[in-house]
Order: C-alpha cells, then sequence, then structure tokens
C-alpha cells in the first residue's frame, strides 16, 4: 500500500504534512508528499491519493478537478471536491434549510448588487481570506472595481454582510475526522487587516483551540449528515454567531487546514481512516 499526500510547490507549505506522514509511518503505510500539478509524478503508482494542501488551485479550478478526475483513487471523492470548490454550495445549503451567512453571488457579467453596511466581497473559488476585502456604505466604488478584477480573471463573486460577532468571537472551526468529531478552532478576524499583512505568520497568530460549543457540534453534524458527507476522511465545517444562531460561513471538503498540531489524537486519527479506506 502506498499513499500520496497531494499539497502545492513551495517550502512548509503546511504544518499538518510531517504530522500526517509521520502518523501514516507509524501505521506502517508509505506515504510521499507530492505536488499535485507537477508532471513529473506518477500517479499510478499510489493505491491513493490524499487532496489536503493543494491550496494554490483556486485560479485553476477546472484544471484541478480533470487532475483529480484522471485519479484511479482520491480522498474526498471527486464529486465532493467538484462540490465544496465553488462556494455556489452555500446556496444550496440554504435551500435545504441550513443556516448559512446571508450570501448572494455576482457572477461573470453580472452587475454586483451590495447590501447596508459592511460588507464582503470575495471570490466563489477561493482559499482562506486571498483575494477577499471588506468594505462599507462609502467604499461601493471600490468594491465594483474589486468585482471587476475577479469578472476580469473569470472568476465569480460572492457578497455578504460582514458578520460583527467576527471581530469578537470569531469564527468557530469545527474539525471531524473520518466521520467523528475531532477537535475545533477559534480564527480570528481577517479581514479587518490590510492584504498584504496577512502573511503566514499572522494567519497562525489568528487561530487558537476552543471549547467546542455543543449545539454547535451538532448543527456542523446535522449539515454533514444531511448532505452525504458524515462518513468522510475529513470535513471543516466554519461557523459563526449571527443574531444570536449559528449560521455556515464555509464548508471545507477539499483542502481545508486541520490544525494537526493542536489536538494529539488528530493526525493519529486521519491515518487509521486513509488505512481503512485502503483495505
Amino acid at each position: 500500500m502506498s499513499v500520496a499526500i497531494a499539497t502545492c510547490a513551495g517550502e512548509n507549505v503546511d504544518p499538518d504534512s510531517p504530522r500526517l506522514l509521520d502518523a501514516l509511518a507509524r501505521a506502517g503505510v508509505p506515504a510521499e508528499l507530492r505536488v499535485w500539478d507537477d508532471p513529473g509524478v506518477a500517479w499510478d503508482d499510489y493505491d491513493v491519493v490524499v487532496v489536503r494542501s493543494t491550496w494554490d488551485y483556486t485560479a485553476r479550478r477546472e484544471e484541478f478537478l480533470r487532475w483529480a478526475g484522471s485519479l484511479a483513487r482520491v480522498l474526498n471523492p471527486l464529486e465532493v471536491l467538484e462540490y465544496s470548490s465553488d462556494k455556489h454550495y452555500l446556496a444550496d445549503l440554504a435551500r435545504r434549510g441550513h443556516r448559512v451567512v446571508e450570501s448572494s453571488f455576482c457572477d461573470v457579467g453580472e452587475e454586483p448588487v451590495f447590501p447596508r453596511g459592511d460588507f464582503v466581497v470575495k471570490p466563489c473559488v477561493g482559499a482562506g481570506s486571498i483575494d477577499a476585502a471588506r468594505y462599507g456604505d462609502r467604499d461601493h466604488t471600490h468594491a465594483r472595481a474589486h468585482v471587476r478584477r475577479l469578472h476580469a480573471r473569470g472568476r465569480d463573486a460572492l457578497i455578504q454582510p460582514y458578520v460583527a460577532a467576527v471581530d469578537e468571537l470569531g469564527e468557530r472551526a469545527l474539525i471531524f475526522i473520518d466521520g467523528a468529531f475531532s477537535h475545533a478552532m477559534t480564527k480570528r478576524a481577517m479581514l479587518n487587516t490590510a492584504p498584504e499583512a496577512r502573511d503566514r505568520l499572522f494567519r497562525a497568530e489568528q487561530m487558537s483551540r476552543a471549547a467546542p460549543e455543543p449545539d454547535a457540534v451538532a448543527f456542523a453534524r446535522e449539515i454533514l449528515v444531511d448532505q452525504g458527507f458524515a462518513t468522510l476522511l475529513y470535513a471543516r465545517v466554519d461557523l459563526v454567531r449571527d443574531a444570536g444562531s449559528w449560521a455556515v460561513m464555509e464548508l471545507e471538503l477539499v483542502e481545508p487546514s486541520l490544525f494537526l498540531a493542536y489536538d494529539d489524537d488528530a493526525a493519529p486519527a486521519l491515518a487509521r481512516g486513509i488505512v481503512t479506506r485502503l483495505g
């Protein structure tokens, strides 16, 4: 049995990678870190490819999905990668009765309509806070320019009211591994800082371990079950408090950081999940 852990080019891209590789080695499974768009990789040599830190796919989603579709076996599965890699899924969750942060979509060729007060513009296919920005009532000209830049690159835009609770409470990231809840993280506000200041250190400092609220875990689990995602190898559901209730900010099923360093059992659990699926 052999496993490829798919990442993107760069040095020390993901602090989760060494922990996962070590956990797989301890489980007796050979595993290697491989760049997803490296033409020199013989993907057929691996029994399974586990998508992890492929964070540069967002500008080349179709290429990424073609690559994933060419693999004999990929985790999470191709249909899940396709669904979760475009934030239009928020509309699907809302249609199914799940509470999400109010979202409007401005696809290429459409004109944006902005809500009152502070709001966020981000690409529908994006990672983290990259290409995302916060605006106010007096910033509509800059926000329209932001949308035009995204459209010029063939990227649809997502427009959401800014959830003020993020500044005080942050987002709650709930991490599920091999179908079971693992641990929770607090993600502090990113969009109250200029994009050029959001370096790796800043992002790391915005993260901390959280005590999971039972109602938040139950809400996240309900969504995963309803969508048929309850038994995935990994999932991360990012929630915010909005008007006193939890709402989905993002459903991360492609390449979310799992923050394995914050829970001693997380990497071994992820390795066991991979081994089970190899069997």
